[in-house]
């Protein structure tokens, strides 16, 4: 199957389950889980608006990207949810981060936006201790939120695992993750390959190969599809023969229904007669996501290429 074809089906699969991402009673109640609730609508919500922004309007993606988009638009009640969200945790930032990918696609609350800015000129809100990785994910938010960022990206950068240029070896799970989503905060979610810095560019694409070798080799499937999507991220991307590779090898994960299990086996961990959902939804719909994620930014670099292709081949009149 094509790159196209396992993003397709993998988008069919989220598409039939999208009320699984509906937010319930309990979005805000004081003792409700965020991991339940929140977290995978904001994980939908950002991946459609990257494939969204990445894809033509003619690509099948597209249409059902910004379908999606408007289904968990909604959930939010068009964003009325995140005002009285900061109204309950005002110096929490995750609802910053997930109104964030709603106002990169377009999906705007001017109301919203003004109270998260007055939040963000406050000391507890600069002050709050964060991991590095997590910091450039809230600079990156106040920015698509028409917010100043209060404060400098690349120091945010150097202060990352990625950031320092660590030895290849120390790779490792909790690394991979933290190493993703630094690629991602710097790319703008891939749409932006020159944001990655000089530095970084070199190291990743020889160090990248490997690493996702590894976590093919273990089944760990879900972080195999973020280090795709890093890999098309990069100004200058690995070999097309280690790409070709590891996608003919992550389809084999794939099920039928087009959902990606996280890690381990495939059809033989489900069983012959699971019947069209083998996988619980919290343990394949992040992996399927990022099955999406990974397939819109690989084939959005392939259409690039081969429109400089072309040109380059018409040459310049004599």
């Amino acid at each position: 199957m094509s790159v196209e074809g396992v993003g397709e089906a993998a988008l069919g699969w989220v598409w039939a389950h999208r009320d699984d991402f509906a937010l319930g009673d309990d979005a805000l109640a004081a003792e409700g889980q965020v991991n339940r609730t929140w977290k995978p609508l904001g994980e939908l919500t950002r991946v459609c608006a990257s494939v969204s922004l990445c894809t033509p309007p003619a690509v099948p993606l597209h249409a059902r990207a910004r379908d999606l988009l408007d289904f968990a638009w909604q959930q939010t009640h068009r964003g009325e949810l995140f005002g009285l969200m900061q109204s309950l945790e005002p110096f929490a930032t995750y609802p910053l981060e997930i109104y964030a990918a709603f106002a990169s696609a377009g999906f705007r609350s001017p109301g919203y936006e003004a109270s998260a800015a007055v939040v963000a000129r406050t000391r507890g809100w600069r002050l709050t201790e964060q991991y590095p990785t997590r910091r450039l994910g809230v600079l990156e938010a106040e920015r698509h939120s028409g917010i100043r960022p209060h404060g400098s990206a690349a120091q945010a950068l150097d202060r990352t695992w990625l950031g320092g240029l660590p030895e290849p070896w120390t790779f490792e799970r909790a690394a991979g993750y933290a190493l993703t989503h630094v690629v991602f905060h710097v790319t703008d979610w891939g749409l932006a390959p020159r944001g990655v810095p000089p530095g970084l560019a070199d190291y990743l694409p020889h160090w990248l190969p490997p690493w996702l070798d590894t976590c093919l080799e273990a089944r760990m499937w879900d972080l195999s599809c973020e280090l795709l999507a890093v890999a098309a991220s990069l100004p200058r991307a690995p070999e097309p023969a280690v790409l070709d590779d590891a996608w003919q090898r992550l389809a084999t994960a794939q099920d039928s229904s087009g959902a990606v299990p996280e890690e381990g086996a495939a059809q033989d961990a489900a069983g012959a007669d699971a019947g069209p959902d083998p996988y619980d939804f919290s343990d394949c719909y992040h992996s399927t996501l990022m099955t999406v994620f990974a397939a819109a930014l690989t084939a959005a670099r392939q259409r690039d290429a081969d429109h400089a292709g072309q040109h380059a081949g018409q040459g310049v009149p004599g």
